[in-house]
């Protein structure tokens, strides 16, 4: 698993630590049953806090992305979360403020829909 933090960003270490996990599941970078790396070598492979991690880990349990097991440890989930209301309230609000970000930016409505479908086409193609 490559994980990439970037230690300038104003993203919390956390939350860019969730995000590449979410993402590296959705490409198939991550299986489904997968075992991730130990709290402790994750920290010290990518130079954080082992409480970092471990606060990432078990957002990502509550999710339902991940199950945790004390003697395997950390494991994607082999069923994924579903779509509920409440995600998809939250997800609402997400896409309103970016598309609201990029409508400002001058991105036509046609540039946004072709970067949404690639990015969507890519994670298809896994």
């Amino acid at each position: 698993m490559f994980i990439k933090i970037d230690f300038e960003s104003e993203m919390p270490i956390y939350e860019q630590l969730r995000r590449q996990i979410i993402k590296g599941i959705a490409r198939g970078d991550l299986a489904k049953g997968e075992q991730l790396p130990s709290v402790r070598q994750l920290a010290e492979d990518i130079g954080i806090n082992l409480h970092t991690v471990n606060k990432t880990y078990n957002i990502l349990k509550e999710e339902g992305f991940l199950v945790i097991d004390r003697r395997k440890g950390a494991m994607v989930k082999d069923t994924m979360p579903l779509a509920e209301e409440e995600y998809t309230g939250y997800l609402h609000s997400e896409m309103e403020y970016i598309i609201a970000n990029s409508y400002c930016r001058g991105i036509t409505k046609e540039e946004f829909l072709k970067l949404c479908k690639a990015i969507y086409d890519g994670l298809d193609n896994k």
